[in-house]
């Protein structure tokens, strides 16, 4: 039997190539209104262009009862080292970098825990060019929302969940997570 335990699950997480990870009580995550409102906002362009952002991944109220369903997560972390302040070029590597992990462990962590809820850090990035709203989501299993569109401040739930958000001047840091329910719990 496969240990589903959040403690050995972040282990695993950092064996397979995420800089940090830590067990993450789900209890911790409060889903804001005001995250959302910021989606609104359009900085990153994905706003009402994508699947899996606002408003087409759902409502506020749907994200709050989804998370409350989860009993057990984990929060991953890939860090890079800049250069200096406007080192772009290692910000997007190694948001490239963290993108690319999460999906392949997603993927891995999928067939053995039915209703894994991947959250990820900024929007889907599986297409060049969404469908939306034109036509369905081309991957719908694999496509993932991003921390910010369910509405969680990310530096609050890795202070509530003890681990850091920085690590340093010249650091840039990517953060997702992942929620599960222990597949042999009859819950």
């Amino acid at each position: 039997m496969q240990d589903f335990q959040p403690e050995k699950m972040a282990e695993a997480a950092v064996a397979f190539g995420f800089s940090h990870a830590a067990p993450l009580d789900p209890d911790t995550l409060i889903v804001y209104d005001e995250v959302r409102d910021m989606c609104a906002a359009d900085r990153c362009g994905l706003y009402g262009h994508c699947w899996t952002c606002p408003p087409a991944c759902g409502s506020v109220e749907q994200h709050r009862q989804q998370i409350s369903r989860y009993r057990k997560g984990i929060i991953v972390q890939t860090t890079g080292q800049l250069e200096d302040a406007f080192d772009f070029e290692t910000m997007q590597s190694t948001q490239k970098e963290h993108q690319a992990t999460f999906h392949r462990y997603a993927e891995k962590l999928r067939p053995s825990l039915p209703g894994l809820l991947a959250l990820a850090s900024g929007g889907c990035d599986l297409c060049e060019c969404c469908t939306y709203p034109d036509e369905p989501c081309r991957t719908p299993e694999q496509a993932l929302s991003s921390m910010e569109a369910y509405g969680l401040f990310v530096s609050e739930v890795c202070r509530k969940n003890d681990l850091p958000y920085t690590y340093g001047n010249d650091t840039i840091t990517y953060v997702s997570c992942y929620l599960w329910n222990d597949p042999h719990d009859a819950t």
